[in-house]
């Protein structure tokens, strides 16, 4: 096992806070001395399916303290998750079905799986001990905290003070994240920089609980493609974890300059050193720096191999303007639009390039949709377009699909 000095250097790398950092180098100290591994604590609320980037800035510190030698134990929080993490909302989120959390709490393992080693991880369920609690365990929980201390909370008090309504339900969100840190018995919590009050309620219950309170870590909010807000996929802004190797490769060639140390620092294993060289102009084009992280980003989640295929096929397609060796291909006849011709916005919804007309309609006027062998732009949402054999429609330099018309 390193040093205490050199597991603070690795563990300090990227982090916001760390609470209290003393305490840190005690339980590091007394682990080193015993041999006994410190109990690295996680907690995710399966409330969707896909895992992007942003989820992984936690996952990939669990992920070094693995390999300092420490024990990650993740708690997949079925139970919290019906209630839905309040931190950093102004609005109570929506209640999701048991079943539905169960289904996406099999998804988030296989992705996380991609982070850090769950053969050598403890995985558990909060409902596990949740779902034994009485009434009276839920009063005892809930005696634990104060109305003023819930109102510290810089969500709940915006949300008071703007009329907003906060429910009973939210309120016992900390309470049983803190818990859960009683139950795994942790020594260190990770989480996001939001988090940080739910974390302190959990070195509050272990101290009433007759343990040693752990220590909480917490980690940047990973900004999006657009370089300003928070990566999130209602925002269109994000990376998945499952994606292909040239959607992450080609992603990433998309985010602003000023981007790159941030996404350095927090994605990659790069050496401070490493970083300021390739994100220094003086030094490294930034074209290059930004193609070497996309290859590191594509390579964790893929391989190295993937990574170069990904980075051959963006400067074929996307510096030499070229399309794709293959282009998926949808069929349509005079059966399906027996005008031979359909407007833009429903057909780039019909052939799977967009979700909806509206998100059509938005790209086309942002300039994002283009045509044929010489890429011609579409600009009127209202356009209705005469569909002919091989006629191929872009949206960006990531999607693309050719039409095949039969009369």
């Amino acid at each position: 096992m390193k040093s205490v000095e050199e597991q603070l250097a690795v563990i300090r790398r990227g982090v916001e806070q760390i609470v209290p950092e003393e305490e840190l180098r005690q339980k590091l100290e007394r682990s080193l001395l015993t041999g006994k591994p410190l109990r690295i604590k996680y907690g995710i609320d399966p409330t969707g399916i896909d895992l992007h980037l942003g989820h992984t800035v936690p996952l990939r510190k669990l992920r070094q303290f693995q390999e300092l030698g420490h024990q990650a134990v993740i708690i997949i929080g079925n139970y919290t998750a019906l209630i839905g993490d309040p931190s950093g909302r102004d609005q109570a989120r929506a209640r999701l079905t048991p079943e539905q959390v169960e289904r996406n709490a099999r998804d988030y393992l296989d992705q996380i799986g991609k982070v850090i080693d769950l053969s050598r991880a403890e995985v558990v369920r909060n409902g596990d001990w949740f779902g034994r609690f009485s009434f009276l365990d839920v009063l005892n929980l809930a005696s634990q905290m104060t109305v003023q201390r819930l109102l510290e909370r810089d969500d709940f008090t915006k949300r008071l003070k703007a009329g907003t309504p906060i429910y009973l339900h939210e309120c016992l969100y900390p309470l049983m994240q803190g818990y859960d840190s009683v139950a795994v018995r942790s020594d260190i919590e990770l989480g996001g920089s939001e988090q940080l009050f739910s974390l302190l309620v959990g070195r509050d219950l272990q101290r009433d609980a007759g343990q040693e309170p752990q220590v909480a870590i917490t980690l940047p909010i990973l900004r999006g493609l657009d370089g300003v807000r928070r990566m999130g996929k209602s925002l269109g802004n994000y990376i998945g974890v499952g994606e292909s190797p040239f959607d992450q490769f080609a992603k990433v060639m998309s985010i602003p300059d000023d981007l790159m140390p941030e996404w350095f620092t927090l994605l990659t294993d790069r050496s401070a050193e490493d970083i300021a060289r390739l994100t220094d102009p003086q030094k490294t084009h930034p074209k290059l720096a930004k193609m070497q992280l996309a290859r590191d980003i594509v390579a964790f989640f893929h391989s190295a191999e993937a990574a170069e295929k990904a980075a051959a096929e963006w400067e074929r397609r996307l510096s030499q303007r070229q399309d794709p060796s293959e282009i998926p291909e949808v069929s349509l006849s005079r059966a399906d639009i027996p005008e031979g011709k359909i407007n833009i916005c429903r057909l780039l919804t019909r052939v799977g390039l967009t979700s909806s007309n509206s998100e059509a309609r938005r790209l086309i006027q942002q300039g994002g949709v283009n045509q044929g062998p010489d890429r011609t732009r579409i600009t009127d949402p209202n356009l209705e377009l005469v569909l002919h054999d091989g006629l191929i429609l872009r949206i960006g330099n990531r999607k693309i699909v050719r039409i095949r018309w039969s009369d």
